[in-house]
């Protein structure tokens, strides 16, 4: 996997140190001895080189220096200023020249890309870890939708057993309703009927005397309200008070509140549990 990034920027290097090295040749190989035009040529390949050299064993200490990089970059960019300046001034192939000046830059960005994926390497170990992991949650999220759809499904069908349950239950109610409707109607002919009053009239009036020459329809309407029964008036304190002490001391020894309490409700008296306790304080 580590191949996959340093050799495009080792390749990306060692193509745009070669042209760094021969354009600097041609260029100024003819204002000046090819000897200096060499040195020149190798200094700004070695300055690059040693600058990226350095930065690659930082980087294998897992540590970052911002001068150093500062100073590969200026290398790159010099490399790259070098070759826009030779292609401006070539009289042929300008363009194919500015085409190619920009792999300094390129080197340099894809040692960067190198130097971000070694920082962010994992071992095979976390790999599968992870993969672990991803898999477990897309398992319990698969688990999840499948629970929620059954139990979507098992709630529309119970829905639709109520539903159609109700249907049923209302379509019942309304044929009872519309039967007892036809029989109440033709019980209320029969009773309106002049005939049929006349001959139930002497047929009760010779089996149970003093009855009533018609007969009636339940009324199916609001009923009188029933009178609440008359409750006793309640106890006076002094009252009370009596009678707590009559009902404790009429064994020896005295009863207790419990005993008391159980033979003054046996009695038919009525008082709430806050004055019954308060009447025994004070008797007691």
């Amino acid at each position: 996997m580590k191949a996959k990034t340093v050799l495009p920027a080792v390749a990306m290097t060692a193509v745009s140190m070669v042209l760094t090295l021969a354009v600097v040749m041609m260029w100024l190989g003819t204002a000046m001895p090819w000897p200096v035009a060499l040195v020149v040529g190798l200094g700004i390949d070695g300055g690059w080189l040693a600058t990226l050299a350095y930065e690659r064993r930082l980087a294998a200490q897992g540590d970052h220096n911002r001068a150093v990089t500062t100073v590969g970059w200026c290398f790159g960019l010099l490399a790259a200023g070098v070759l826009v300046a030779h292609a401006l001034t070539a009289e042929e192939s300008t363009g194919a020249w500015l085409a190619v000046a920009w792999l300094p830059i390129a080197a340099k960005a894809l040692w960067l890309v190198h130097g971000l994926w070694e920082r962010t390497a994992l071992t095979p170990n976390a790999l599968g870890a992870i993969r672990g992991i991803q898999q477990e949650a897309r398992d319990e999220a698969a688990v999840a939708r499948a629970r929620l759809r059954a139990e979507a499904t098992t709630e529309e069908t119970r829905l639709t057993a109520v539903t159609q349950a109700g249907a049923r239950v209302a379509r019942v109610q309304a044929k009872t309703a519309q039967s007892l409707s036809r029989a109440w109607s033709t019980l209320e002919a029969v009773r309106e009927g002049e005939d049929t009053g006349r001959a139930l009239s002497s047929v009760t009036h010779r089996v149970t005397p003093d009855v009533a020459p018609r007969w009636q329809l339940p009324v199916w309407g609001p009923v009188e309200p029933v009178s609440a029964f008359s409750l006793a008036p309640a106890l006076t304190d002094a009252e009370l008070d009596a009678l707590v002490d009559e009902i404790r001391n009429s064994e020896v020894p005295a009863l207790s509140y419990r005993e008391m309490a159980t033979r003054f409700r046996a009695a038919g008296h009525s008082a709430s549990e806050v004055r019954l306790r308060a009447a025994w304080k004070r008797v007691a």
